[in-house]
């Protein structure tokens, strides 16, 4: 039986994220001090007591999501129960595609952490110097929202950009046509569109400066071919074979779209039987459901989830 560990992306943050864990186990708290020495700030404290407008914004949700799934795996790894429980391929979604290659041997902890702070600086500079945002379409199938993108455009920048489940598309471009995208949508036949909290047009064109930026850090970064297990790309649905498409697929994420829903249905038709979403939250477990209601998903968020997969009371 193949076995994928999940790891989720910038939203999945909550503040108390990690505390409970940290409390009960020594290898996450470690965790949480090595990423505070990385960092030179106390991110821990973002993590478990906020505020929550702080640990939202772009430079702070990243590497706090990188951390707590990075303490939540460590547990894993190092619990007797779940020591002999190995991945046969990793992904993440969008920036979750950090942990994804963490987990698989090609990055290390610290250098992880060092790249998504530089991709959540770059983003939100990229973002300051532009005036985009994203919207989410519920109930369309592609074909639905790239007309409705044609319509909404008019001359603007608007594409969509994460193809989460079926019957959730997010498009990301400019203020005026994301939204005439959102009056657009029940039109078009949308249960509804709704305008994400985000900082700017991310995967888009708008972000092209700061895939500059972060290609730079990725290729000072310690980036070895995968090892562990094998990392499947959000922008190709296809396995990463080498360091340098790693840094490549890393770097186009950020001007490019994220086929979630196609790398789930590869791992599928690959034979991946046994999922773990390992982070904050339960968005991977949920666009699971809408991808194949026949799989089922073990969602280590928190500690009791933790507790019940490692077996301590």
């Amino acid at each position: 039986m193949k076995t994928a560990f999940l790891f989720p992306g910038q939203g999945a943050q909550t503040v108390g994220m990690g505390a409970d864990v940290a409390r009960a186990f020594p290898v996450a708290a470690s965790l949480f001090d090595r990423a505070n020495d990385v960092l030179g700030f106390d991110l821990r404290a973002v993590c478990f007591e906020g505020p929550a407008d702080r640990l939202n914004s772009t430079t702070m949700s990243q590497p706090a999501i990188f951390v707590t799934s990075a303490a939540l795996l460590e547990v894993l790894r190092t619990s007797p129960a779940t020591a002999n429980l190995r991945p046969d391929v990793t992904a993440g979604l969008s920036m979750g595609e950090y942990s994804a290659l963490c987990a698989a041997g090609a990055i290390s902890f610290e250098d992880g952490l060092r790249l998504v702070r530089r991709r959540g600086e770059a983003m939100q500079a990229a973002a300051d110097a532009t005036e985009g945002t994203m919207v989410s379409l519920i109930g369309l199938d592609a074909d639905k929202v790239r007309q409705l993108c044609d319509e909404a455009r008019q001359g603007e920048l608007l594409e969509p950009v994460n193809f989460n489940c079926p019957g959730q598309i997010v498009v990301s471009g400019s203020l005026g046509a994301c939204a005439r995208a959102e009056e657009l949508a029940v039109k078009y036949g949308a249960a509804k569109a709704v305008r994400l909290e985000v900082a700017g047009a991310f995967h888009t064109s708008l972000m092209s400066h700061a895939a500059e930026a972060l290609r730079q850090a990725l290729r000072q970064a310690g980036i070895t071919q995968p090892a562990a297990a094998r990392t499947i790309a959000n922008i190709t649905g296809e396995y990463y074979a080498t360091a340098d498409e790693v840094v490549e697929g890393l770097t186009r994420q950020l001007t490019g779209a994220i086929l979630w829903q196609k790398c789930m249905e590869r791992l599928l038709a690959d034979g991946v039987e046994e999922f773990y979403e390992i982070g904050p939250g339960r968005v991977l477990t949920g666009l699971m459901k809408r991808i194949n209601r026949k799989t089922k998903v073990t969602n280590i968020s928190d500690l009791a989830s933790l507790k019940a997969v490692v077996g301590q009371s």
